[in-house]
């Protein structure tokens, strides 16, 4: 159980850190889009929010799949 914490609490700090950088690095950012949802549409965000918010939800899906299976 303890593995399982350590993990989590890795993987936590790790996405913490990368959405820090983000928003120190968005800050000049003069590039905006809107995203289209199913239901609506979004304001009018910076490309490079939209991105690194990506890339970092992949991740933390990416590291629940990983908690998810067994190693038996």
């Amino acid at each position: 159980m303890s593995f399982f914490i350590r993990k989590l609490t890795l993987a936590v700090i790790f996405n913490s850190c990368l959405f820090l950088i983000l928003f120190i690095g968005i800050q000049n950012s003069s590039n905006k889009s809107k995203v289209d949802l199913l239901i609506d549409e979004t304001i009018e965000l910076p490309i490079s929010f939209i991105v690194g918010s990506s890339f970092i939800l992949g991740s933390i899906f990416g590291n629940f799949l990983v908690f998810g299976m067994n190693n038996e």
